[in-house]
C-alpha cells in the first residue's frame, strides 16, 4: 500500500522523539492538509483519518453531486455521471465521499510531504528541547565530552542533546578528554534558527552556589542561605552565608571538620581557594570580614560614594590585597564597596597619581589592579614580585621604585 510506504516511520518518530500521540497526529494532519491545499486549492472538504501507531492513513474528499455539465468547482462538486461510477444509485444534491490515494498527489508531492513531515517533527523536537533546557537555566547539569574544538568543547547528554562549553566558560586549569563527564550550570539557552544553542558554564558564580546546594545538606534544606558568591575562576572565591537558626554555625557547617565538606567543591573547581564568610547587614563589619584572612584595625565608610577606607597594620596589608590583588578585588565585589587600604601608623604617604608627570598613567593603573595605589605600598613590595604580579617589565618596575624612593629621600 502506497500510504504505508510513506508513513511507515510514524511509530519510530513517536518512540525516538518522545512525541505524544495527539501531537504527532496534529503534525501529520497539518502536513497532509498543506499538500492537499497546494494540489486542490482548498482542504476544507477533506477528511483525514490517521492511526500513527499502525502507520495507517486515509484521505477522503467530500463533494456534492450536480447535473452533468453543471460542475463549476471541481474540488467541491462532481457530475452525476462521475458520481455513479463510484456508486450507481447516487442522485443530484447528495454528498459523495471519495478516497484520495497518495499516488494521486504525484510523486513530487509525496517526496515533498516526507521532507515537510521530517522538518515539522524536528522543529517540534527542537522546541521541546529548548523548553526543557530553558527550565534548567541556572541548574547543574552533567554531560559527556563528545568533541574537543579550539574554542569550545561539545558535550552530549544521555539523550543525545548537544551542549556547548565555550573556552571562556572553562576554568583555566580544566583539562578534559573525550568520554569524560563534565559538570557545569546551564547558563543560557537560545534558539538559533530552529535549533537550540545550549551553553554550559563552569566559571559563573552561580555554579559555585549550586555546588553548595548539592554538597552541603543544610544549604539544600534551606537552613543556610547563600547571600552572595563571587569568584575569580580557578583562583579564589568568597561566599557569604547566613542562617535564620541561631543554633547553626553557617561557616562551620559549610566548611566541615578540617574542610571535609568543602573539599569536594574545591576539587571540582580546580583547587579554587574558597573563603566562607558570615553575612551581616552591618556594612562596616561586612567589609572587615570580606578582607579575611587579613586582620583589619578600622574601617571608614562613605555610603554615598560606596567607598571604604580600611586601615591595617603594615604586616596585614599584603594579606588584605592577596596574590594578584585577588582578595581585595573579591572583597569589593562581595560588599559593593570600592576598598582602599591604608597602613596604620604610617603618616607620610603619597598617592601614585601624584607622580603622573613622571610615571605613565598605564603603569599606575597596573599597580592599582593589584591594590597598590600609594608610593609606600609599592616600595614595601619585592620588585621581583611586582614583575610577576603585573604586566610590567623589570626595567619599568626598577625605574618606578627609583622615582618613588627619590621622593621620600628628599
Amino acid at each position: 500500500m502506497e500510504n504505508l510506504a510513506l508513513i511507515e516511520s510514524f511509530s519510530e518518530f513517536k518512540d525516538d522523539k518522545f512525541i505524544d500521540r495527539v501531537t504527532l497526529m496534529a503534525i501529520l494532519e497539518e502536513v497532509f492538509r498543506a499538500a492537499l491545499k497546494k494540489k486542490f486549492g482548498s482542504d476544507d472538504n477533506f477528511d483525514i483519518i490517521i492511526n500513527p501507531d499502525k502507520g495507517d492513513l486515509e484521505i477522503w474528499r467530500n463533494r456534492i453531486v450536480v447535473e452533468d455539465g453543471q460542475v463549476e468547482e471541481p474540488n467541491e462538486e462532481i457530475s452525476l455521471t462521475e458520481a455513479r461510477k463510484i456508486e450507481p444509485d447516487f442522485e443530484v444534491g447528495e454528498d459523495v465521499s471519495e478516497e484520495v490515494k497518495l499516488i494521486d498527489l504525484g510523486r513530487r508531492s509525496i517526496l515533498a510531504l516526507r521532507q515537510n513531515l521530517i522538518a515539522k517533527i524536528h522543529e517540534h523536537d527542537n522546541t521541546t528541547i529548548y523548553k526543557q533546557f530553558k527550565d534548567l537555566e541556572g541548574e547543574i547539569y552533567t554531560a559527556e565530552v563528545h568533541h574537543i574544538r579550539h574554542k569550545a568543547i561539545i558535550l552530549l547528554d544521555d539523550e543525545g542533546n548537544e551542549i556547548i562549553l565555550p573556552k571562556d566558560k572553562q576554568i583555566p586549569s580544566d583539562f578534559f578528554r573525550k568520554g569524560d563527564n563534565v559538570r557545569g550550570i546551564i547558563e543560557s539557552v537560545e534558539l538559533k534558527g530552529n535549533k537550540p544553542a545550549i551553553i554550559m558554564s563552569r566559571t559563573a558564580p552561580k555554579f559555585l552556589e549550586q555546588l553548595f546546594f548539592q554538597e552541603i545538606p543544610e544549604v539544600f534544606d534551606g537552613l543556610i542561605t547563600i547571600k552572595k558568591a563571587v569568584r575569580i575562576p580557578g583562583e579564589k572565591a568568597k561566599v557569604a552565608v547566613d542562617s535564620y537558626d541561631d543554633r547553626i554555625d553557617p561557616v562551620g557547617a559549610c566548611v566541615g571538620m578540617k574542610g571535609s565538606r568543602i573539599h569536594g567543591i574545591v576539587r571540582e573547581l580546580g583547587n579554587e581557594n574558597i573563603d566562607v564568610i558570615n553575612w551581616t547587614n552591618n556594612s562596616q563589619l561586612m567589609v572587615t570580614r570580606a578582607l579575611s584572612p587579613a586582620r583589619v584595625s578600622s574601617v571608614k565608610l562613605d555610603d554615598e560614594k560606596m567607598t571604604a577606607q580600611v586601615y591595617l597594620k603594615p604586616e596585614e596589608v599584603s594579606k588584605a590585597i592577596g596574590r594578584g590583588g585577588h582578595n581585595i578585588r573579591l572583597a569589593g565585589q562581595l560588599t559593593g564597596y570600592e576598598i582602599d587600604v591604608f597602613r596604620e601608623g604610617v603618616e607620610e604617604d603619597v598617592e601614585l597619581t601624584e607622580f603622573s608627570d613622571e610615571i605613565d598613567q598605564w603603569i599606575i593603573e597596573e599597580f592599582k589592579k593589584i591594590g597598590l595605589d600609594t608610593a609606600r605600598s609599592v616600595l614595601e613590595q619585592d620588585p621581583a614580585d611586582l614583575v610577576k604580579r603585573t604586566d610590567l617589565e623589570e626595567e619599568t618596575v626598577a625605574e618606578v621604585v627609583r622615582i618613588l624612593k627619590a621622593e621620600f629621600e628628599d
